[in-house]
Order: C-alpha cells, then sequence, then structure tokens
C-alpha cells in the first residue's frame, strides 16, 4: 500500500491512456473509468465508484500494488484550486483508519472539475 503519509506523493497531469487492459481486472460490473492521471511513473484512476493508485514498483515497474479507495468512506474532502504563479491544485480526501490522502495536480490540471465528480459519487 502507498505510504499516503508521506508527503506529496503524486504530482499529477491528465493521461490519455485510461489504462483499460490493465484496470480491467479490478472494476467490478458496471464500474467505468472516469479519466486517469500519471505522475513519472505512477497513476490514479478515478471510478464512477472510487479511486485506484497504482503504484509500479521494482526496476522495470512490472511489478504493481494496487489501492482502491471507496468514495462510500470518505468522511470529508477539500478541493484546492491552482494559483497563478505555477502553483498546483490540490485534492485531499480523508478516510477514517487512513487519514488524509493528498493528491496534487499540476496546474494545468481541471482540478474544479475532479471536485464536482468527487462531491456527485461523495454525497449520493
Amino acid at each position: 500500500m502507498i505510504d499516503f503519509q508521506n508527503g506529496n506523493v503524486f504530482k499529477l497531469k491528465r493521461d490519455s491512456d485510461d489504462h483499460g487492459k490493465e484496470l480491467s481486472q479490478l472494476l467490478i460490473p458496471g464500474e467505468t473509468v472516469i479519466g486517469t492521471y500519471t505522475s513519472v511513473r505512477d497513476y490514479i484512476a478515478f471510478t464512477d465508484k472510487r479511486i485506484i493508485t497504482v503504484n509500479k514498483q521494482g526496476m522495470t515497474g512490472t511489478r504493481r500494488d494496487f489501492t482502491s479507495l471507496p468514495y462510500s468512506h470518505v468522511s470529508a474532502y477539500s478541493v484546492e484550486t491552482a494559483g497563478v504563479f505555477g502553483y498546483d491544485g490540490e485534492l485531499e480526501l480523508f478516510f477514517p483508519g487512513i487519514g488524509k490522502v493528498r493528491f496534487e495536480f499540476s496546474g494545468s490540471s481541471d482540478i474544479l472539475t475532479v471536485g464536482q465528480a468527487i462531491s456527485l459519487f461523495v454525497l449520493k
């Protein structure tokens, strides 16, 4: 599992690859990927049920750790938009037992759209 308490785990930008082949084995029937965001090697996928973090491990990155963060367990969340001078947007989610999970998005990412999607799924 990713150590979410270890500062900025992710610096994410929108990914054009939906990683469908890799994620398809993890999805439940009827679950769809809304969007994916990548960092250097790792990525996260937002679905209509949860966030899946994918941590590629080892020298070749063939070993992977998949962590599932269901929206149904989010107790609070925060969205911070990017600033003018290169600041990045942030999404913070609070989970009982895990604590705060923080994702940092590049300034070019549409963090408000991500926040709206989180609101849609958390506030159902």
